[in-house]
């Protein structure tokens, strides 16, 4: 019997558990390497629990916020703890934290079999014995529900936000063509997409690099014309800059979503200023006022950062009055993280920490009753809805207004009506809280 398990493990070929931490472009990068392993005709799988004793894990880490790096130290230790167990064969680390702090995670947790940075796919492949197929380029392996997929249009970035150290662990921005994001369109969409989520570090940025301007509205307008995308929605947008014939294109094709997501991370000219954001206030007000002129219907997105160093009580109520009179549709709020290396870790974070958590408390109470505000408004209308899963007694969907996972949702009744997940139906709401709507299959 002993002999017959050897020569089975002998025999069997390793396969490769891709775990992803971190942002959606980190989802992205790991679809991408999982394509690439698939065309080696090799064995992958996505955050599977059922660890087997010849898995190759493989860590696609964040290193972002303090928060995001313990999780993928903890998530490190965790599997390379396995791996000593014999639970496991290899470990290997790629992504930003590992971009970032590669020599330290080298010297304190030696038993990773390669650490590996965000633009060497290559090696990393070589390490498992597979190659790099350029044939493969814009074609990935999805995590996300096939119905709608993250679309990284760009790496990297330029900005010089002082608090943002994004720049150390993607580099420069560089734009990737709009021929080749069209040819990623296109096999997404024959494999059920219906969603595009364009992410970058910074969308508004777009082809300056590759075409010498700011190119987003063309390259929105060639991917309105893929067959079998509904949906095209925004993300990451930066506020100076701003390219206006954006809005253009939003209204002109009804398949790019009434919707971006622009982080505007303050609004005190004080902050503004030492966060390096090449914007006021008042441009600020002017660059929302704007957008909302252009496209009356749009719903905004925004995020903001609490305890910036020297951030006074008076930044922070001039922020919440903001906040309170601005009406975002949607609104993040994070804590300051004192990073490395930036231009900001210079400054002494003198904001303690319980008021930092007080301040995103206050803000998050006023969005919250914005949210419940603008929902109601919403009772008695009927929406475009796209199905994204069954949950318990509901299916779960969100209108062109909500991205996923960090805005609203829509939830039907399965007792009541039966949609397909993946497509899209007509729903009249019937109900809303603060961050949820509750509807009705139109027939």
């Amino acid at each position: 019997m002993k002999t017959k398990i050897a020569e089975t493990h002998i025999q069997r070929k390793p396969r490769i558990n891709v775990v992803t931490l971190g942002c959606s472009k980190n989802i992205h990068d790991s679809e991408v390497l999982m394509g690439q392993l698939k065309g080696n005709k090799m064995e992958v799988v996505h955050e599977s629990e059922n660890v087997q004793e010849d898995d190759i894990v493989i860590i696609n880490t964040c290193g972002f916020i303090d928060n995001a790096k313990q999780e993928s130290i903890d998530t490190i230790l965790e599997y390379s703890a396995l791996k000593d167990e014999g639970k496991l064969k290899k470990v290997i680390v790629t992504g930003c934290l590992s971009e970032r702090y590669k020599p330290e995670l080298e010297k304190e947790i030696p038993n990773v079999d390669n650490y590996f940075g965000t633009n060497d796919l290559e090696n990393l492949l070589k390490s498992v014995g597979a190659d790099y197929k350029y044939e493969l380029i814009g074609e990935r392996l999805l995590t996300t529900p096939s119905h709608f997929s993250y679309f990284k249009i760009a790496e990297g970035c330029n900005r010089p936000c002082s608090f943002c150290a994004i720049p150390l662990m993607r580099g420069k921005h560089v734009s990737k063509p709009i021929d080749a994001l069209v040819k990623e369109a296109k096999f997404l969409a024959k494999n059920g997409t219906k969603e595009l989520i364009l992410i970058a570090q910074d969308l508004t940025y777009y082809g300056l690099d590759i075409y010498g301007k700011r190119n987003l509205a063309d390259l929105l307008r060639n991917l309105s014309d893929v067959e079998g995308i509904e949906w095209i929605r925004l993300q990451y947008a930066y506020p100076s800059g701003f390219p206006m014939d954006i809005l253009d294109a939003m209204n002109e094709r009804s398949n790019i979503c009434n919707y971006l997501d622009m982080p505007l991370q303050h609004i005190s000219d004080n902050m503004l200023k030492s966060m390096r954001r090449g914007i006021t206030k008042q441009k600020t007000l002017d660059l929302v006022s704007e957008i909302r002129d252009r496209v009356p219907n749009i719903a905004l997105r925004t995020t903001l950062i609490c305890g910036y160093p020297g951030e006074t009580q008076q930044d922070f109520e001039e922020m919440k009055e903001w906040v309170a009179e601005s009406k975002f549709d949607r609104l993040g709020c994070f804590t300051y993280s004192h990073e490395e290396n930036t231009h900001a870790h210079s400054l002494i974070d003198d904001v303690p920490a319980d008021i930092k958590e007080s301040r995103i408390e206050e803000i998050m109470e006023i969005q919250q009753g914005i949210s419940y505000d603008i929902n109601q408004q919403k009772i008695g209308k009927t929406y475009k809805v796209l199905i994204d899963r069954v949950e318990g007694d509901y299916f779960v969907g969100r209108t062109e207004f909500d991205s996923p996972e960090v805005d609203n949702e829509v939830l039907i009744e399965k007792a009541d009506s039966y949609v397909t997940v993946g497509r899209y139906a007509n729903v009249l709401i019937n109900r809303a809280d603060d961050f949820d709507l509750h509807g009705s299959i139109v027939k």
